[in-house]
């Protein structure tokens, strides 16, 4: 069975903590799928990842493309991924159900700390998966690293 880590964003943006996370994730083997709510935001997220340095290059695609299920990183709305992820990357609000959790290594929930609303989407998820029995992690970077401030 898998946990939840909640990710508390309040120094760096997603932009800079995703592709972060992505690589742990593809150090560790897995196949990803970053879950956003629109698909324009997810663009630019696509955008960005070609941007980084060569070296750190994450292969990934957009969803919707003729070789979604071969995608090591698959950025999608969807709730079914095609890549077949060992991870889910829940960005923007992006629902995780206590199944999900069950059934994959990890599900990561990034979640600006600085958006009143997504503080509060971010404890509504917690409350609703912890409750369900799954494990979950809650890590934030407000000292100016990361620290595991809770565990359920």
């Amino acid at each position: 069975m898998g946990a939840a880590y909640f990710y508390h964003l309040t120094r760096k943006p997603l932009e800079v903590t995703l592709p972060l996370l992505l690589g742990k994730a593809r150090a560790a083997g897995w196949r990803v799928a970053v879950r956003g709510t629109q698909a324009e935001r997810l663009r630019w997220l696509d955008e960005k990842l070609w941007l980084g340095p060569e070296e750190e290059f994450l292969p990934h695609g957009l969803a919707g493309g003729a070789h979604d299920a071969r995608q090591p990183i698959l950025l999608t709305t969807s709730s079914e991924a095609a890549n077949t992820p060992h991870c889910v990357m829940s960005i923007d609000g992006a629902d995780v159900v206590p199944d999900e959790v069950g059934g994959l290594e990890r599900v990561c929930v990034l979640f600006d700390g600085n958006d009143d609303a997504a503080l509060t989407h971010a404890r509504t998820q917690w409350k609703s998966l912890t409750g369900a029995g799954c494990t979950a992690q809650y890590w934030s970077e407000a000292s100016g690293r990361w620290e595991k401030k809770a565990e359920a």
